[in-house]
């Protein structure tokens, strides 16, 4: 599993049922995962710039700071931070 990195590497972690040091993911936290992705594998979606944006945002916000990410967004023609995503995810 070293050749695989971020999410990959979690998703391949969780198919195996192995926690990325090497040990097992309890029965129960995997039923309960896979239980949750079944029903967001069958939420209607409302297209997928939407779904992009809300991806961007939702990593973005982890590695940028406020005025990087909302200016990113600008630049890409995306809809600006909103205040309740700003409150979210930097506490504002």
């Amino acid at each position: 599993m070293s050749e695989l990195s971020g999410a990959e590497a979690v998703d391949a972690a969780i198919a195996q049922g192995i926690d990325l040091d090497g040990t097992p993911i309890p029965p129960q936290k995997l039923s309960l995962y896979r239980q949750i992705m079944a029903l967001e594998a069958q939420r209607k979606r409302s297209g997928v710039t939407t779904s992009m944006r809300s991806r961007i945002v939702r990593i973005g916000a982890k590695h940028l700071a406020q005025a990087d990410l909302n200016q990113k967004l600008i630049d890409a023609d995306f809809p600006p931070l909103k205040d309740k995503e700003i409150a979210f995810y930097y506490g504002q």
